[in-house]
Parts: C-alpha cells; sequence; structure tokens
C-alpha cells in the first residue's frame, strides 16, 4: 500500500505547516488592530506581573520541536502522528478563531524597568508580540498537548526515561503561569486553552481505538447480497 507524502517526509511536512502556521499568524497580527473582544477577568487583577516568568515563557519555542523531533526519532511513528493530530487541528482551529472573533486583551503594564537581561527580553517581546489573538492560548494548548503526549507515549515507560513525564508537567504548569505573569494572557485564555487541548486529546484518542475501516475492507465487508 502506497503511503500519502507526509507520512514519507514527517520533517516536510512539519516544515510546511509551520510555515503556513506564521504567515496565518502574522496575517492576523498585522491585519487587525482593534478587537472585538477584550479578554478580562477579576483572577487576571490579582495576578503579579513576573518578568522571571519570562524563562519559561521562551522554553516553550524550544520544547515543541525538541518533542517533535525526539518522538519521530525514538517513538513508534504511530505515536509521533498521534501528536501531529490534535497539536496542529488545534492550533489551526485557534487561527479561525481569531479570525472569526478578533480578540485581545490590556493587562501589559505601561513600562518594563531594568537593565537587566529578564526585563529586556520581556520589553522585546511587548515590541515584537502584540496584545491581540489571545483566546484561545496557543502557548497554553500546546502545553498541555505535549505533555499528555509525554504520559501517553510508550517509550517514555522506560525506566532511563519516566522521569521526563513529570519534567513535562512541570514545565508545561511553568508555561501556563508565565503567560498570566508576563500579562501575555488573562486567566479565561489559560481556561479555553487547555479545556481546547484535552477535547482535541480525547478526539484522537477515539478516532486511534476506532480506526475507519479503509475502502477495500468495507468492499469485503459487505454481505454478500449486496
Amino acid at each position: 500500500m502506497k503511503r500519502s507524502w507526509s507520512s514519507r517526509h514527517p520533517i516536510g511536512f512539519m516544515a510546511l505547516y509551520l510555515l503556513l502556521y506564521l504567515v496565518a499568524f502574522n496575517f492576523l497580527e498585522t491585519r487587525i488592530s482593534m478587537p472585538h473582544l477584550l479578554v478580562h477577568c477579576q483572577l487576571d487583577d490579582l495576578i503579579p506581573f513576573c518578568k522571571y516568568a519570562i524563562v519559561p515563557y521562551f522554553a516553550w519555542f524550544v520544547w515543541i520541536p525538541f518533542t517533535l523531533f525526539y518522538l519521530l526519532w525514538r517513538a513508534p511513528r504511530e505515536d509521533f502522528w498521534r501528536l501531529c493530530l490534535p497539536l496542529f487541528a488545534g492550533m489551526t482551529m485557534a487561527l479561525l478563531f481569531y479570525a472569526i472573533v478578533p480578540n485581545g486583551l490590556a493587562l501589559r503594564p505601561r513600562y518594563v524597568p531594568g537593565n537587566d537581561i529578564f526585563a529586556k527580553a520581556v520589553r522585546s517581546l511587548y515590541r515584537t508580540d502584540t496584545p491581540m489573538n489571545v483566546c484561545p492560548s496557543i502557548h497554553v494548548f500546546n502545553s498541555v498537548t505535549l505533555m499528555l503526549a509525554y504520559y501517553r507515549t510508550r517509550c517514555f515507560d522506560a525506566p532511563r526515561l519516566r522521569w521526563m513525564r513529570p519534567a513535562a508537567a512541570v514545565l508545561c504548569v511553568s508555561i501556563a503561569l508565565s503567560t498570566m505573569l508576563l500579562k501575555q494572557h488573562s486567566v479565561i485564555d489559560v481556561v479555553f486553552g487547555m479545556l481546547l487541548a484535552f477535547a482535541l486529546d480525547a478526539i484522537a484518542t477515539e478516532v486511534q481505538r476506532n480506526p475507519q475501516p479503509s475502502r477495500r475492507n468495507r468492499r469485503e465487508r459487505q454481505p454478500e447480497w449486496l
């Protein structure tokens, strides 16, 4: 049976999706300047700003490719695709929601004082990333989806790799907290990012558990009287 292009070229598939995602995200960032929905809740006002949260926030950019390439290298291929399915689907759904319901926030401090590396990194983030397209949080969605993959993927059953599961949980929680401590996201964004991750993971589990029969198998299963 001939495999699809994506099955034969998983790295090319990831690169193609990344390109399309960045083009779409940049389009939304530049074209939408005023949100239709301003995301805010009272809990946001109780969470202090913390510039040191930039460390786990930026770790997200390394964690995603590390996990994808690690599973591609060490895990069965089906476990790799089991992560890609909800991961890329959720990111696409988030972009569609941003386009349909442009949303943003006004939680950032007016000025980040200090000349240390953390303050400079936060100011650089604020300059390059607009406070738009925030709900659901893709940072949180991806982090929860990756964490679930660590607990589900069989290669992490090995005794010498089991430590990566609690490490993934700690990193996931740290990244989620960092989005709120940096005032990049509201608590509402975080909650909806988590809900989207758990929902899509459950759907992917159900699809994996009950795969659709191929066209050939459907023909073979037809009763003789058809």
